[in-house]
């Protein structure tokens, strides 16, 4: 199998800009690729934000963020993004139907041999590969949210990926800095099952009384070591993230799952979180909680 030098990120989002600078500190050529230029401003500015406070904290040589930004560029041509990449990691929204249709135009504009990933959190791998026409060279890459600084890559085994894909996906992830788990293909994986569970059962006590948000993250993080309370991971991550992860998971795994009433009520009032500035607390256009 070719080696990887070049890669292409699709979407840039959190999770997609995210991705994108790992790859670039990583040493790989990388392309972040978006329909949309303003998440293109964005993404770069994020990365550059990012980058500078890792020198300022001293993590990051100034030399090696000076040619991570060579290596990273930002790409409104779908095509244009992957002609030349021997991976192409997708990071586009929770949608099935999106997540397909990106893969089969994707196919049709990279070269033969790469590989494909995508970042979904908890949609079927083998699902998505199908679309791709590439089944054997696809797996699963599930980052996780700051990606610049949490250490986990779950590595999703399809049921077709083959075991070259997972090594060179192994090898790439830890040039980003990364630890590995490989994870066979489940509803939720291992981290979005779990998650998802103490997330939607801390609504529920919300809901009823049973302790405030604050006091609910301040028990998991004292009581549990937990270093984020659910109430705070939840509005990083996105309560429609996390709401559309739920739904999947009732679907799929039964009653154990149903999304928390008062969880779809903030979603449907457009409560996201962070990025809307308000979900179960308020944010400021910087994303520093205010209330």
């Amino acid at each position: 199998m070719k080696s990887i030098s070049t890669i292409a990120v699709l979407g840039a989002g959190t999770m997609g800009r995210g991705i994108a600078q790992v790859a670039a500190q990583g040493g790989y050529t990388t392309h972040l690729f978006d329909v949309a230029p303003a998440m293109l401003d964005k993404a770069r500015q994020n990365v550059e934000r990012n980058l500078e406070k890792g020198v300022k904290l001293g993590k990051v040589a100034a030399a090696d963020a000076e040619a991570a930004r060579g290596r990273l560029s930002f790409d409104g041509d779908l095509a244009a993004a992957v002609a030349d990449a021997d991976l192409v990691i997708e990071a586009v929204p929770e949608q099935m139907p999106l997540k397909v249709e990106t893969f089969a135009a994707v196919a049709k504009a990279c070269p033969a041999e790469a590989l494909f990933a995508s970042n979904t959190s908890g949609l079927s791998i083998t699902e998505i590969a199908a679309a791709s026409g590439r089944a054997d060279r696809f797996a699963g890459m599930h980052f996780f949210n700051p990606v610049h600084l949490m250490k986990l890559v779950e590595l999703v085994r399809g049921l077709e990926t083959s075991e070259a894909t997972l090594a060179a996906m192994g090898e790439v992830a830890a040039r980003m800095g990364k630890e590995v788990v490989v994870v066979r293909e489940a509803p939720g994986f291992v981290t979005s099952r779990i998650n998802a569970l103490i997330g939607n059962e801390a609504f529920r006590m919300l809901e009823s009384g049973v302790a405030s948000a604050e006091d609910i993250d301040k028990a998991l993080k004292l009581g549990l070591n937990h270093p984020m309370g659910p109430f705070e991971m939840v509005d990083l991550v996105g309560l429609d993230v996390r709401y559309s992860i739920l739904q999947h998971l009732h679907a799929t795994l039964g009653e154990t799952y149903r999304p928390a009433n008062l969880l779809a009520q903030y979603v449907k009032a457009g409560r996201l979180g962070r990025k809307s500035g308000k979900g179960v607390y308020v944010y400021d256009e910087e994303g520093n909680r205010i209330g």
